[in-house]
């Protein structure tokens, strides 16, 4: 039997805290959109034209689903890192396509889906294995 790492216990733990406290932040933006769909100001020069009530579910669902993976992260589940890592991924494409709009903020987003990703996929088996 291995012994744990603690840098990965460290990363996985840091991996499911961020993940968590995004999925809550769009969870929060979705409910947002679902209560008062005048909230947000819609703009006719988007690629993707859906009703800010559409988006406000979409932002519901995926963030309980990204909260339920940083949860089920902590507990050692291997589906919580493949959804994390997924959610991970996403991210890094959004604030890609971001980049012109919010520089800073999509390079530091993109730092941290990378460090998230890592952590998942490098050091998360040594978090499920039992003490």
């Amino acid at each position: 039997m291995s012994e744990r790492s603690s840098w990965a216990v460290g990363y996985s733990v840091f991996a499911a805290t961020m993940l968590m406290m995004v999925g809550a932040f769009h969870a929060m933006a979705g409910l947002v959109g679902i209560v008062d769909d005048e909230f947000y100001v819609v703009t006719q020069e988007w690629v993707f034209e859906l009703d800010v009530t559409t988006w406000g579910w979409v932002h519901l669902i995926g963030g309980v689903l990204v909260v339920l993976a940083g949860l089920s992260i902590l507990k050692g589940h291997m589906y919580g890192r493949i959804i994390g890592t997924i959610a991970a991924a996403i991210s890094m494409l959004v604030n890609f396509a971001w980049l012109p709009y919010q520089p800073w903020w999509s390079i530091l987003m993109i730092a941290l889906s990378v460090a998230v990703i890592w952590a998942l996929t490098v050091h998360g088996r040594d978090v499920a294995t039992p003490v």
